[in-house]
């Protein structure tokens, strides 16, 4: 079984432009910080909010399961 930090590693990321690109967000509604990772903006947020299907959820912390399970693994489960 591969560790956490194989698994990180073995991981190809992709710049947060393109994906907010994917779900109809421009680089104006994103704060940048670095290339793989952002904000989005509050204005953004506000100009959204009637979209139908559209959803902000925030994992600010958790404690790690036995198998390393945290808040990137729960944030991902979650978007998924």
């Amino acid at each position: 079984m591969l560790t956490d930090v194989q698994i990180a590693q073995s991981a190809k990321m992709e710049p947060i432009k393109e994906i907010a690109a994917k779900v109809g967000l421009s680089e104006d509604d994103l704060e940048l910080y670095g290339k793989y990772k952002a904000k989005i903006s509050l204005e953004t947020i506000e100009r959204l909010k009637d979209k139908k299907d559209g959803k902000l959820v925030l994992v600010t912390a958790i404690n790690p399961t036995p198998a390393g399970e945290g808040k990137t693994t729960t944030m991902i489960g979650l978007a998924q």
